[in-house]
């Protein structure tokens, strides 16, 4: 029997898909309290600005130790990198970290969160295995053998870490 070959278009459209799945599951369930919970006395969260505006807690230099993010902080961060890799894949102007606003607690945020991903999945169905191969300067803007493909994992791979984090913290928050 011949072996199939998959487009690597179909295996990285495929993690995403399952990735989504499971942040669909937490995303399906967050209480708008879930989103500024603390658990615990060294957090990273979004804070309100006396414009009203959310700001982010950030250092340039990581922490030690590293502070825990909040839902609220981390669904801000998946919309900072996902916007700007959006830009990059774009060739528009890169947001700056401080040009991305959190939309505030609830469904306006978890709609934020899928209007990138239906951004995103327009962009994906556009690529073709040739076109994972043409170069891309995020998120590694110094590494000239970097692809779009290089960004597609990268993308599916942030997501699943991002995910797992905000699951954790709404089941340790519903436990507590």
């Amino acid at each position: 029997m011949p072996a199939s070959t998959t487009p690597r278009t179909e295996l990285l459209r495929r993690q995403f898909d399952l990735t989504w799945s499971l942040f669909e599951h937490h995303l399906e369930r967050l209480e708008p309290e879930d989103f500024l919970w603390e658990p615990g006395p060294l957090c990273w969260t979004v804070r309100r600005a006396p414009d009203g505006t959310w700001v982010p807690d950030w250092a340039d230099t990581e922490p030690d130790p590293v502070p825990v993010p909040t839902v609220a902080w981390l669904t801000w961060h998946i919309g900072w990198w996902w916007s700007v890799t959006l830009d990059h894949a774009r060739g528009h102007r890169p947001r700056q970290r401080t040009e991305i606003t959190w939309p505030g607690e609830g469904r306006v945020t978890v709609e934020w969160l899928r209007g990138l991903r239906r951004d995103w999945l327009a962009l994906l169905d556009g690529l073709t295995d040739t076109g994972l191969d043409a170069p891309a300067s995020f998120p590694s803007p110094d590494d000239p053998a970097h692809t779009r493909a290089h960004m597609v994992a990268w993308v599916n791979a942030e997501l699943m870490k991002n995910v797992a984090e905000i699951g954790q913290l709404r089941l340790l928050r519903a436990a507590s």
